[in-house]
């Protein structure tokens, strides 16, 4: 019997949309995980807000001519259909297409319903059609790329919300998928209320940085910080609160 995973905390929530991909990553890697984000997957509509949720997956193995024909949409059972009404609010679909993007794992009509429902993104390591339709709306969604020709031509749909590779990452269901305009990273479930309050730490302290390189520093005695950075960066937090809420860098830091 699958346990029944806590949903993710408003607060873990909050702070991790004001957090980075690269910095994710590098929380991430101080606990011993290595392969978190999805190597190839872009946002279809790089200004969508941020991404976060708890993944929802979907599987796909190589399409059979017999069984794959357009009559099985009509089959409220098929997982991919299924998935699409069965979401729930604040999760993001995510697909394993075997990274193959010859056929869409799914289209406009499909994600413009996930939105409306409150689905948080959508996910996947293949391609999507109607692509520019889906670009055009204010919502997440990362893929390889545009792909017109329908799923069934080479994507058979066979499971909901089990585990499952995307990019070549393994993805479990309940893992919080983060997306901004660089990409995709996976944080385990178990992880997510830490990582998300040291990032929030390391992007407050990255803005520091960022600020004093700005104004012409180097990085030496401030990236990593040395005993007298620590002290300056102490005194800079209090006064930075105004401009810098819970953790969000200003725009165009760079790492």
């Amino acid at each position: 019997m699958k346990k029944k995973l806590a949903p993710l905390k408003p607060d873990t929530r909050k702070l991790l949309a004001q957090c980075s991909s690269a910095t994710l990553t590098t929380q991430l890697f101080k606990r011993g995980f290595r392969n978190v984000f999805l190597i190839g997957l872009r946002p279809l509509n790089p200004v969508a807000p941020v991404m976060v949720g708890e993944a929802y997956t979907l599987r796909y193995i190589p399409a059979r001519e017999d069984l794959d024909h357009l009559g099985v949409f009509e089959d409220w059972e098929h997982p991919q259909r299924k998935a699409v009404e069965a979401i729930p609010p604040g999760h993001v679909l995510v697909m394993d297409c075997r990274g193959d993007m010859r056929a869409a794992s799914a289209g406009s009509i499909l994600v413009t319903r996930m939105m409306k429902r409150g689905a948080a993104g959508v996910v996947t390591d293949g391609g999507l059609r109607d692509s520019p339709g889906i670009a055009a709306l204010p919502f997440p969604t990362y893929a390889q790329g545009p792909s017109a020709p329908t799923n069934l031509i080479h994507h058979h749909a066979v499971d909901l919300n089990v585990p499952i590779a995307c990019a070549g990452v393994g993805v479990y269901p309940g893992d919080v998928i983060f997306g901004d305009a660089e990409g995709v990273v996976v944080i385990p479930r178990h992880l997510a209320d830490d990582v998300a309050r040291d990032a929030a730490g390391q992007e407050r302290f990255e803005a520091f940085v960022t600020e004093k390189v700005r104004e012409g520093r180097s990085i030496f005695g401030i990236y990593p910080p040395n005993e007298a950075a620590k002290k300056e960066y102490a005194r800079w937090k209090p006064k930075s609160r105004g401009r810098f809420a819970g953790g969000k860098a200003p725009k165009g830091r760079k790492k």
